[in-house]
């Protein structure tokens, strides 16, 4: 037990060393553009954000409340680092780099993991065609990407018919069957002159650059020939090989006249996630699309335009036109006057001169006429996927009822009808809270939620914080005779568990099954452990079953944090009113009940204060401390 108090108060010390580090880091900030480089307490580099004022970037992550998945991330902040930029286009590229080099778990995170396809034009003496999803410095043509595999392979499919490049990866000794449909030129029977490759590589380029209907013309010139000399047989050949290139385009639906190469972006947020819809368009022709989603951490538009940096830097087969949103305050009705509208304006053009530098290619953002209606069109579509990824949630919550069911077997019990599951939230050190969540029969039972403030522990003891909780609310359980559940789940591993059961069995009497589930480097659910001591469950990762906990720590998470942004906020308000002399906790519960909010008292005058029988001199006062710690 001795053991255990030393490592809470290292620990305590630790936490307080850290936090006023950061504070004294914090009153160094420059109001330059630059990257910041967050590191957790081992040193690691977690997180790089770009900023066109660090000052207020950095200290934003410090200040205020934030959403449940930028709370995870600050919760592991221990220091930070910052390079200067001269100019918001290094810092983009910068940040860029930084991502790149240190692979920050949290940039990861963010980033679309998706590596796209391209078909590539072999740099050998006798070239082929392959799909691949690997660019290397081979002198090979790359054209795409591709949105998906099936795409790729498909035109790579219909290039094998309309040119004879060799398929084998080895030169066999004879002419294999593809010679024999005329779909290879057979280098390792014959001599092929270079131009030949040459002329056949030209066309493919040409073909993949965009230029089909040229291909097309030359094919049906070629058809008609064949049909004039009674060749009918190659003529068919030919027709096969019009029909067959209609039936790759045919998808292209949406058109613009000037026939140029897009990148078209859109997107959109919920609930602490971010959808970015990419449309691409080639010679003028909407082809395909293709979104992902990813939890984001920083401010919103801040956070898409590094997803498109990224993509760039990972994709380099670039279009000649990338259309893009316009920054949100310069896309609402509400923002008024010229102040706000050269702000907006301002931030449009940083964008588009980083982007534009960096890729040497033309960037727009349209607000008005076609191009500006496509990128609306990228942005509901990548809302449509949104609310489809949060309806895919509900409906496997009707799946869950069979997996609550199905789970009672993987631990050896009768049922489980009922479950509770706790978690805590203790972030910088401040407002420890706990909250528990209700499962029945696999559905949340939000009527029976709970939250705790933390009232024996000190700083960031996790065990312990579990043992008084659960001491609570079984006590509770057993004093007002309340249903008990079937299972209990905390968020953790053997420590976690041993805890909680200590308490039950020993000081409560009581005998529920106890189970944690552990998260991986990537804070996702990664293994179910149960019993004293804890073994792991070998519970498939692809299962209802496993599903079905993951939306349980996910729900338990973001209740704990959102009563832990309540109370941090209300602590914030509270120190605020007592760093006053003259106000106490009667004054300062009077004061926030007449004028509703901090901001509404400092906007106050010194008479009204005088309903509430506070003078003009305490009345100045008040304002002028409030408008000071703003300012400060």
């Amino acid at each position: 037990m001795d053991h255990q108090h030393t490592d809470r108060k290292q620990a305590e010390q630790q936490l307080a060393e850290a936090k006023e580090t950061i504070r004294n880091k914090l009153a160094l900030l420059p109001d330059q553009s630059g990257c910041y480089l967050m590191k957790n307490s081992e040193g690691a580099i977690i997180y790089v954000g770009k900023a066109k004022v660090l000052k207020n970037r950095v200290r934003s992550y410090f200040n205020g409340s934030h959403n449940g998945k930028t709370q995870r991330l600050v919760s592991e902040i221990r220091d930070f680092e910052f390079i200067v930029t001269s100019s918001n286009m290094e810092a983009l590229i910068l940040e860029c780099n930084l991502i790149k080099q240190y692979h920050p778990r949290y940039n990861v995170l963010l980033k679309d993991d998706k590596t796209f396809p391209y078909i590539k034009i072999t740099n050998e003496k006798h070239p082929k065609l392959e799909v691949t999803r690997r660019i290397i410095k081979d002198k090979g043509k790359y054209f795409g990407p591709y949105p998906n595999a099936y795409a790729a392979q498909q035109t790579k499919k219909l290039l094998d018919r309309l040119y004879p490049l060799r398929k084998c990866k080895t030169l066999p000794d004879k002419v294999c069957l593809y010679y024999h449909l005329g779909q290879c030129i057979a280098p390792c029977e014959f001599d092929v002159q270079q131009t030949e490759y040459d002329r056949m590589i030209q066309e493919i380029s040409r073909f993949l650059n965009g230029g089909q209907d040229v291909v097309k013309n030359e094919l049906q010139r070629k058809m008609e020939e064949a049909a004039e000399k009674l060749e009918f047989e190659r003529a068919k050949e030919l027709r096969d090989q019009l029909i067959a290139i209609d039936a790759v385009m045919e998808k292209q639906k949406i058109t613009m006249s000037d026939a140029l190469d897009r990148d078209i972006f859109g997107f959109a947020v919920d609930k602490g996630w971010m959808c970015v819809q990419i449309l691409y368009m080639r010679q003028g022709k909407l082809i395909e699309r293709h979104g992902t989603t990813f939890p984001y951490y920083g401010e919103v538009y801040d956070d898409f335009m590094t997803f498109v940096t990224q993509y760039y830097s990972d994709n380099p087969a670039l279009p000649k036109q990338i259309l893009l949103p316009l920054p949100p305050e310069q896309q609402h009705e509400e923002v008024q006057g010229e102040a706000a509208e050269e702000t907006a304006a301002s931030r449009a053009d940083d964008v588009i001169a980083s982007l534009h530098s960096w890729l040497k290619v033309k960037v727009l953002m349209p607000q008005r006429g076609r191009k500006s209606e496509i990128v609306t069109m990228a942005a509901d579509n990548a809302k449509v996927m949104l609310d489809e990824k949060f309806r895919l949630i509900e409906r496997d919550e009707e799946r869950s009822v069979k997996a609550s069911e199905s789970l009672a077997g993987w631990l050896g019990l009768e049922e489980v009808h009922r479950i509770e599951a706790f978690d805590n939230s203790n972030i910088q050190g401040t407002n420890p809270v706990s909250a528990m969540v209700v499962f029945t029969d696999g559905k949340p039972d939000r009527k029976e939620y709970r939250k705790y403030k933390v009232k024996t522990v000190q700083g960031p003891d996790d065990y312990e914080t579990m043992r008084e909780v659960i001491r609570r609310r079984y006590e509770r359980v057993l004093k007002e005779e309340l249903a008990a559940p079937d299972l209990i789940v905390v968020d953790g591993g053997k420590g976690q568990i041993s805890a909680a059961l200590d308490v039950l069995e020993n000081e409560l009497g009581l005998y529920i099954p106890v189970c944690g589930l552990v998260k991986d480097a990537k804070h996702k659910t990664a293994q179910l452990m149960t019993g004293d001591p804890a073994e792991i469950v070998p519970l498939p990762r692809d299962s209802q079953e496993f599903y079905l906990l993951q939306r349980i720590q996910d729900e338990v998470h973001r209740f704990a944090i959102t009563f832990h942004r309540e109370q941090r906020g209300k602590s914030m308000v509270e120190s605020k009113l007592d760093s006053i002399p003259g106000i106490g906790e009667k004054r300062r519960k009077l004061l926030l009940k007449h004028f509703g909010s901090i901001k509404k008292i400092k906007e106050a005058s010194v008479e009204d204060f005088r309903p509430l029988s506070i003078g003009d001199k305490l009345a100045s006062q008040i304002i002028a401390a409030l408008s000071e710690e703003e300012s400060s």
